[in-house]
Parts: C-alpha cells; sequence; structure tokens
C-alpha cells in the first residue's frame, strides 16, 4: 500500500513522501552556470525550499552522470566559532560523510588552508566536474566564514593555472553575498569594499511562488485524494502568503491534517481562513525564527516606519539593513517598504502588543449585543478608559516606540475580538496610516463589517482630522461600507494631559461617508 504524500513543513522536501513542485524552473540559471564551472550564491528567506533545490541539482547531475556533485551543510561548523581549525575539520568530515569519492585521508596542510589543499586533491582525482553545494553559509561567522571563503577565492583563482580545484561551487544560505563582508567581520560602513567572496559571477535570489505554483502544488494534492481546492481557497491562499513557501505549505497541511476537513469536502477559502487563524496561534518554528529577529536594531530601524506609516530615514547605511531585512523575508520584493505578506502583518503586530495585552483585564463577552453583533463603540469607549490608565506607561516601554500607539490598539482589538471574529490590518510606510477591516460573524451566516483607520497627530504636523477622513473614504469605498471609525492620537507634548484630550464626534468624510472619531 502506498503511503499519502503530505504537505511538509519540516526541512527539504522529499518527493517520495511530499507534495513538491519542480525546483528547477524556480531556478534555471543555476544549472546553466554550475556547466559553465562558475561560482555563485542563492539565497533567500528560511523555509523558501532552497535545501530541496540543492539536493535536486545533486540528484540530476549525478543520474546524468554529468559531474560529482556533493552537498553538505555548513551548520555544524558554526559550533567551533572563530576557531576557524575546528570549523575546516568539521566541513571536511561532513564532505566525507557524504560521498565515497572524497580522497582518504585528507593530504596534511596548515590551519587555514586544509580546505582548499582538500578540494585541490578530490578535484585532481576527479574523473568528471566537481560540484560543491555548500547550504547554511551564512551559519559560519568571523574569522571562519573570512577564511572558508578566501580558501574558495584562491583555489578557483589558480585554475587557470591548471591547478586542479572544483569546478563549481555554489553557496546558499539566507543572506545576499553583499552581506558576506559584514558575518566575516568586514565594517558595514564600507560595503563597497572587496567582498571576502568576489569571484561569484552572480547572486540570485530563489523567489516566492506564484499563483499557478500554488495551483499545480495543491492540484497534487487533488489528484492523489480527489479532494479539491476551491478557486476562492486557491486566491485565498496566495493572498493570505504572498506566495512564501512555507506558508503554502503550512496552511495546506493545517486543512488537511490538523482540521481533517473530509475528503469528499471541497476545501474552501473559510477553511483557509481558519488555517491562517491556527497558524498565527500556534506560532510554528518558522514564525518564531522571524519574529525572533524584530528587536535586532538593523530590523527594527526598518519595520518600524512601516508600522508607524511614517516616512523612512534613509542614509548611506539603510540601503542594506533594508536588503537585509528583505533577505530574511520580513518585507516584500521591490523599492517600497511593505511587509512580506498578511500572515507576517498579523504576527509582528501580535508579537510586539504580547506585553499589552497581558494587562488587559477585559471581557470579551460585555461587548457582544442581544443579536450577537460587536458593539464596537462600547469596545472603543473601554479601550480609552484602558488608554488613560495604561498609555503613557505602555508607551514609554513600547521597543518599536514610533508604532506604540497603533501596537497598543491593535493589541486591545486583538484580545477582544480574538476567537470570535477576525481582524485584518494594513500598513505600509508613508502612508501615515493604519487601516483595520473586523469581521464578525452573528445569527444565521451573517457578518458584521465595520473598518477603522489610525492616523498620529505628531510633533509639528497639522491636525490628521482632514486627511484622515479622505483616506479613510477611500478605504470605505474599497470595502463597500457606509460607515467607519477614525482614531487620532495626539502625541504633541504641549497639548492637554492624556485623560482631558479623549472625545469622541460624529464626522463625514468627502462622500458623505458617516464616521466616529475618536481623539485621544
Amino acid at each position: 500500500m502506498t503511503r499519502p504524500r503530505y504537505f511538509n513543513t519540516t526541512g527539504p522536501c522529499d518527493p517520495r513522501l511530499h507534495y513538491v513542485l519542480p525546483s528547477q524552473p524556480r531556478l534555471p540559471e543555476a544549472r546553466e552556470l554550475i556547466d559553465l564551472d562558475r561560482y555563485f550564491v542563492i539565497h533567500a528567506p528560511r523555509q523558501s525550499g532552497k535545501t530541496t533545490m540543492l539536493h535536486s541539482l545533486q540528484r540530476e547531475l549525478t543520474e546524468e552522470g554529468a559531474a560529482v556533485a556533493v552537498t553538505i551543510s555548513c551548520e555544524a561548523a558554526s559550533t567551533p566559532g572563530d576557531d576557524y581549525e575546528a570549523a575546516e575539520l568539521i566541513l571536511l568530515d561532513e564532505f566525507r560523510s557524504k560521498t565515497d569519492a572524497a580522497p582518504d585521508p585528507w593530504p596534511e596542510a596548515a590551519p587555514g588552508a586544509r580546505l582548499a589543499a582538500a578540494l585541490r586533491a578530490w578535484a585532481a582525482q576527479c574523473k568528471v566536474p566537481l560540484v560543491l553545494l555548500i547550504d547554511e553559509i551564512d551559519a559560519l561567522s568571523g574569522r571562519t566564514l573570512m577564511s572558508v571563503l578566501r580558501q574558495l577565492r584562491s583555489g578557483h583563482n589558480s585554475r587557470p593555472e591548471g591547478v586542479p580545484f572544483p569546478n563549481s561551487v555554489v553557496l546558499c544560505g539566507l543572506r545576499d553575498v553583499r552581506d558576506y563582508k559584514i558575518a566575516s567581520g568586514g565594517d558595514p560602513s564600507r560595503l563597497g569594499a572587496v567582498s571576502p567572496f568576489n569571484i561569484a559571477v552572480e547572486s540570485f535570489r530563489l523567489g516566492d511562488f506564484t499563483p499557478e505554483d500554488v495551483r499545480e502544488l495543491y492540484g497534487q494534492h487533488t489528484a492523489e485524494t480527489g479532494q479539491e481546492f476551491t478557486k476562492e481557497a486557491l486566491t485565498a491562499a496566495f493572498e493570505f502568503t504572498r506566495g512564501q513557501p512555507w506558508l503554502i505549505n503550512a496552511l495546506a497541511y493545517q486543512v488537511t491534517r490538523k482540521m481533517r476537513v473530509p475528503p469528499e469536502e471541497p476545501i474552501t477559502a473559510g477553511h483557509m481562513e481558519q488555517a491562517k487563524e491556527r497558524l498565527i496561534r500556534a506560532r510554528a518554528t518558522h514564525l518564531d525564527s522571524l519574529v525572533a529577529k524584530l528587536h535586532e536594531p538593523r530590523v527594527k530601524r526598518v519595520l518600524e516606519p512601516a508600522l508607524a506609516g511614517t516616512l523612512v530615514h534613509v542614509d548611506e547605511t539603510f540601503e542594506d539593513d533594508f536588503s537585509y531585512v528583505r533577505d530574511l523575508g520580513l518585507v516584500a520584493q521591490g523599492p517600497s517598504l511593505n511587509i512580506a505578506n498578511p500572515i507576517y502583518r498579523e504576527v509582528i503586530l501580535r508579537v510586539l502588543g504580547r506585553a499589552v495585552e497581558a494587562v488587559i483585564q477585559a471581557d470579551s463577552r460585555s461587548f457582544v449585543l442581544p443579536d450577537g453583533r460587536l458593539d464596537l463603540l462600547k469596545l472603543l469607549r473601554e479601550f480609552t478608559a484602558f488608554w488613560k490608565q495604561h498609555g503613557e506607561i505602555l508607551v514609554r516601554g513600547a521597543a518599536y516606540h514610533e508604532a506604540a500607539c497603533q501596537i497598543i490598539l491593535m493589541a486591545y482589538l486583538h484580545r477582544i475580538v480574538n476567537g470570535g471574529g477576525f481582524l485584518d490590518r494594513e500598513y505600509a510606510a508613508g502612508t501615515g496610516r493604519l487601516d483595520v477591516y473586523l469581521r464578525w460573524p452573528y445569527g444565521e451566516q451573517q457578518v458584521q463589517r465595520e473598518a477603522m483607520e489610525l492616523k498620529v497627530w505628531r510633533p509639528d504636523q497639522r491636525d490628521p482630522l482632514a486627511e484622515g477622513l479622505a483616506q479613510l473614504d477611500r478605504y470605505l469605498d474599497r470595502l463597500d461600507l457606509d460607515t467607519g471609525y477614525l482614531v487620532i492620537f495626539d502625541r504633541r507634548p504641549e497639548v492637554s494631559p492624556m485623560d482631558e484630550r479623549v472625545q469622541f464626534d460624529q464626522d463625514r468624510t468627502p462622500a458623505g461617508r458617516q464616521v466616529t472619531v475618536l481623539r485621544a
């Protein structure tokens, strides 16, 4: 009996066990450059399919007899830290454990030259090209990374003189080659200086899945089980994830293995939404590894303007910080600063708001009306009491100080709405706003829909009321709603104390839509 395959969320994919897309179409240039005996870099965020691609390339080259291809990971060699002599020995043990074709024993050489000597001896005895696929290269750092990269560069540059050395080397990790200088101990303010791996002919970022990729991957499940994903489910999966490979697999794993939707039932957009919420609440290892980066200065510097809606302060190092955060997968590819996908947007806000949620005592049931709808006006009034009591302390203690107001209100909303409804949040640097879309199921298959916009009145700025009403007007039009809420936090130091400036008003958008305005 054939074991059914499943959607993989841990480690590289095995086509015998997992639904998996062919790797080469995602990066066809990789095989071309290997055939041209080139050295190059593949980088992408964690759980994007990098290791799966390396193993796929190795299998293809081996089966064709085109090369001796060996894949290793540098993870174990990171343990000795700056002890490059110990790291060299670990790497050589890794090579030997992956193939019977390596020299035995390795040739003698001085510390810091053992890797190059071993690879020269290995290449000399190979009757076909030697191809090394080195994964997790950025697990190494400091003197160890510098030593490994310099030995590879030295060997590469000796090949025109007839010195045997691997025909092609592929370095794979999180970061672009431009960041190797920092990781190997270089001055981050002088990234224009020579990289220790300046022999790389290309540095490729492994892209995310396209909508067609999602349809093909999920279609493998349908072909094997008969269970279909509706068109709306496929659209929802892509919208929630923007094609991030791990998230695409994780959503489908939740639906097919954890939620156990009966095989005779199609998987719908509603199932995908439930899976998204389960995934966010579970905070799997992949998501935890991302949020662990949030308090790194380079990451905070990039993300805080997005959360706060403020303009980015660009100086000589911002481009490199932005590239680093983009390589982590936290922000989207492209010139503008946007969080990579809605799931990451939600996780980031929830993580940063955890300390706030811990001090919220309100009972979510007290905000439910007799007909099952959510009393959002009452919720906001209760929030103002919370804001008066705790706001200043929470703002002062916030790690993301510029975005503290948004984070605090979002934490309060999430604490009340969690489990009974859905919150979608949209934010981006330079917009001066954070948009909230609340959906609250009630009655018999009815859904209450509410829209809210957050603005912050900062020092030396004019009252954002008019701009907020105009922006909210466009948001309400997009959602086909006639009413909305505008929250304006006044952070000017010269205004009255917080408990005196909280007030509710009614106003209208330029198109005449009714708006409840909260100033806090």
